[in-house]
């Protein structure tokens, strides 16, 4: 053996083990890596999401006001707890169908029949996933072609970009403004439609602004969609918390049904937010091509939160209009806090988030939160977090007791008032 006391330019490991007495030494001579030259170059197209940073820097901090969460404030229901324990007590622990339990998707078909009409084959129609957020990432994913553009209205819920991105899809961003009540027009989406262009992500009520679409404002955009033969992700997760107005689902005017997939799920209407349960609506087409990639990655919903979501679309509607107009209260008292120290705010007229503007502090949006969150313990979500047309606003949900919302208000004003000297 050949004796080398050179300086070896990897680490040598030595190994000892015991075997009948005798020891052996081994010599390790494979050298280490750099793990990160194994991440796909997409990845560094993603940023990080602008919301769980907020949440990182809140770690260890006490006497915290959180106006920053998308999550009901809400128990889920007693009867929808019941339910899913029953199940468990029965052994009901089982792979359901990739599609869902017949009787969950049976439901839905009932329930939007006899919300609006929409007549849904349950059997071939009809897709459960976990959560929303599955739901959307398959949807881009049977949709969308590497190299395709796909409109993605801003400000919007942060995780439409990096979907389509991860599809191998080019975003193409299109911009609400609070002159519009921050409502898509057809005239602010005309000139982003080129011939490369395959689908548009929709999001009414909106995250973060809580902007609506009237019917005739959705016949329009239904118009333009047709003219250029483009398909819809409709998100319509907050459709229950539709404060002014009715909700009108995209795929219930004419035409439109075959062309769109309805994504929504329980988190928001029944506070059910930790059980993970979505679902979507489209042609067979499409929702048979959203299973197979379903199948592969999730095999199926967590039958629990099935069991759950069946008594809630069965017997919850009297609990889920309570939180509503619950919700309907706070927001007109954060959205009058608002105005009265001098952020000017829009009415949202869905979801459960209030979008005051911050543009006349001298400051950024994420200067702002960041400067709440450091001198008034006040969390927000900027503006910019959900695109560039963001800046200048603040995210703030009032799904927050009254008395909680009552005090950010209160530490806000300080703040404010401490801009001006």
């Amino acid at each position: 053996m050949i004796r080398d006391d050179s300086e070896p330019d990897f680490p040598i490991r030595f190994y000892i083990s015991e075997y009948s007495y005798n020891f052996y030494v081994v010599f390790c001579l494979r050298p280490s890596c750099d793990p990160s030259k194994f991440v796909a170059d997409v990845m560094k197209e993603i940023p990080p999401s602008g919301i769980r940073r907020f949440f990182d820097l809140v770690s260890g901090l006490e006497d915290v006001i959180s106006l920053g969460v998308g999550e009901p404030d809400f128990i889920t229901p007693w009867h929808i707890r019941e339910m899913c324990i029953h199940s468990l007590e029965k052994g009901q622990t089982s792979y359901t169908s990739n599609y869902g339990l017949p009787e969950l998707r049976d439901e839905l078909t009932r329930t939007y029949y006899r919300r609006y009409g929409l007549d849904y084959n349950p059997s071939s129609e009809i897709l459960i996933t976990t959560g929303v957020s599955e739901a959307l990432d398959i949807a881009v994913r049977t949709v969308v072609n590497p190299g395709d553009e796909v409109i993605i209205v801003q400000p919007s819920y942060v995780a439409y970009m990096p979907s389509v991105v991860l599809a191998g899809g080019k975003p193409v961003i299109v911009s609400t403004h609070r002159d519009d009540d921050f409502s898509l027009t057809a005239e602010s989406l005309k000139p982003a439609i080129t011939d490369k262009t395959k689908a548009i992500i929709l999001n009414f009520p909106n995250n973060p602004t809580g902007a609506i679409m009237s019917k005739e404002g959705l016949e329009d955009i239904a118009d333009l969609i047709v003219e250029n033969d483009l398909f819809v992700i409709s998100d319509e997760v907050y459709e229950c918390l539709t404060y002014e107005g009715k909700h009108v689902p995209l795929s219930s005017l004419e035409g439109m049904k075959e062309r769109t997939v309805m994504l929504n799920g329980f988190s928001k209407a029944y506070a059910m937010t930790g059980l993970r349960l979505g679902f979507a609506m489209g042609s067979p087409e499409i929702i048979h091509s959203m299973m197979m990639i379903h199948q592969y990655c999730m095999m199926c919903a967590p039958v629990t939160a099935q069991v759950g979501a069946i008594e809630a679309l069965r017997h919850g509607k009297d609990e889920m209009e309570r939180m509503v107009r619950e919700y309907d209260r706070r927001r007109h008292f954060i959205v009058r806090g608002f105005n009265r120290i001098g952020l000017e705010c829009c009415n949202p007229k869905g979801a459960f988030y209030a979008f005051p503007y911050i543009g006349n502090t001298g400051l950024s949006s994420s200067e702002f939160a960041e400067r709440l969150l450091d001198e008034k313990k006040v969390v927000a979500i900027p503006g910019d977090a959900f695109g560039e047309a963001g800046e200048g606003f603040l995210r703030c949900a009032y799904a927050a007791s009254t008395n909680d919302i009552r005090k950010a208000l209160d530490r806000m004003e300080d703040f404010v008032d401490g801009l001006k000297q």
